[in-house]
């Protein structure tokens, strides 16, 4: 089967239910799927195109199963993956541990992934400050440590959604250094495979 042409790979981490698949389909087509949700099942790829500074750039992005279950085969999936998009549930603490887990996971199997720590459902947070279980200084000290970006992003309202996926896109035109890759054509984010979790990284 002929594949297409991928810029940067993009693999998608976290815990089952933080939202990584409502964050992809946030960016990719612009929608908020309301519940009940089905738990992704192994991983999904889809590829977005986007322009930047005159220069097209293809993002290949693989949304992997948050389960306990399918991480001995997540490094299938994240292996040769130049930005990682680390995920937690800012409702959830529990939710950032796993965080620490996969970079961990990213430092050792692929040091040179670039990192990106995206903290989701800010839209749960912001009508109701009680319910935020992790705070953003704590984020942003850890993410220092690890060189790391951070963002807190809203898969329902969209805050914050395209400037993170933009955010990677723009570091590969200025790092030059995210390795071309090539993956299989015509696999969408309803098409699932085994697999595990994506992250995402920055300078």
């Amino acid at each position: 089967m002929s594949g297409q042409r991928v810029d940067v790979k993009v693999v998608m981490l976290g815990k089952e239910a933080v939202g990584k698949t409502s964050l992809v389909e946030r960016y990719v087509h612009h929608r908020f799927l309301q519940g009940p949700y089905q738990n992704t099942i192994g991983a999904a790829f889809v590829a977005k195109a986007m322009n930047v500074k005159g220069r097209n750039v293809t993002l290949g992005i693989w949304d992997t199963a948050g389960s306990e279950r399918y991480e001995a085969m997540s490094r299938i999936y994240y292996r040769g993956a130049k930005a990682a998009i680390v995920c937690y549930d800012l409702t959830d603490s529990s939710s950032f541990d796993r965080v620490k887990f996969w970079v961990n996971e990213l430092q050792n199997f692929e040091e040179h992934c670039r990192i990106y720590i995206c903290g989701t459902k800010s839209d749960l947070v912001e009508n109701d400050r009680s319910l935020r279980q992790v705070d953003f200084h704590d984020v942003q000290d850890y993410a220092d440590e690890i060189k790391a970006h951070v963002c807190e992003t809203s898969s329902k309202t969209g805050q914050s959604v395209d400037e993170l996926f933009q955010k990677v896109a723009e570091d590969f035109v200025n790092y030059n250094d995210f390795q071309v890759v090539t993956e299989p054509k015509g696999v969408d984010l309803g098409q699932r495979r085994n697999a595990t979790s994506y992250l995402c990284c920055q300078h």
